[in-house]
């Protein structure tokens, strides 16, 4: 999948909606192979993406777009795990009642969350976990003690790359490619095979639920 459709099509001579439909249903499916619920220490944050410049309507291009908190981009919301497993999600903002339900559905209550001091994350500690602050205004990245978010930031800077190499993506597909990089960077110990017999069994089971 790290090829595009058309050079898949081309190399194995099928047709490029057939590989268009299997690499939906291989999204498809990605999307709903889901971390189990975090706990120990756990990073969150918000990124913002936008697919290709050229690709945005008229009165967006006019406008311009600010960077960050106030973008017209679309918000991501995520969730790193110290294990290494990552979490991820569109959102329609980056409010406090959409985000912390959401910390609450996938990060077990009495975790360590570490955040930066973005005022949606001042329930943090209300909500039933231990919250430790970087105060990324102040340049600060490290505590030196173990408390930052280097990590997610890290996965949204390879989520980037990812899109990036794609040449723009619409934002209506946005949430399947998200899934599909999250799932790549949550099974990237696996080599090929074992990826690719992890989603011939995510199919298949797929299958047998809607059958």
């Amino acid at each position: 999948m790290g090829q595009s459709s058309a050079r898949v099509a081309d190399e194995a001579r099928i047709d490029r909606k057939k590989v268009l439909r299997a690499l939906t249903l291989a999204r498809e499916v990605m999307a709903r192979d889901i971390a189990p619920a975090f706990e120990g220490t756990v990073e969150i944050d918000e990124t913002y993406l936008g697919g290709s410049w050229r690709n945005k309507r008229k009165d967006v291009r006019v406008k311009g777009s600010k960077r960050g908190r106030g973008t017209s981009k679309q918000p991501v919301f995520g969730i790193l795990c110290r294990n290494g497993q990552v979490w991820a999600e569109i959102v329609p903002n980056v409010e406090a009642d959409t985000l912390l339900p959401l910390l609450k559905q996938q990060v077990v209550t009495g975790t360590i969350v570490c955040s930066d001091t973005f005022k949606s994350y001042t329930g943090v500690a209300a909500k039933g976990y231990v919250h430790r602050l970087v105060k990324h205004e102040k340049q600060e990245y490290s505590d030196g003690k173990g408390n930052h978010i280097n990590g997610l930031e890290g996965f949204w800077g390879y989520l980037k790359r990812m899109l990036a190499s794609k040449g723009g993506i619409r934002r209506e597909r946005l949430p399947l490619y998200l899934a599909e990089y999250v799932w790549r960077y949550n099974h990237r110990g696996l080599k090929i095979g074992g990826k690719i017999d992890r989603v011939l069994s995510l199919i298949q089971n797929k299958y047998k639920l809607s059958g």
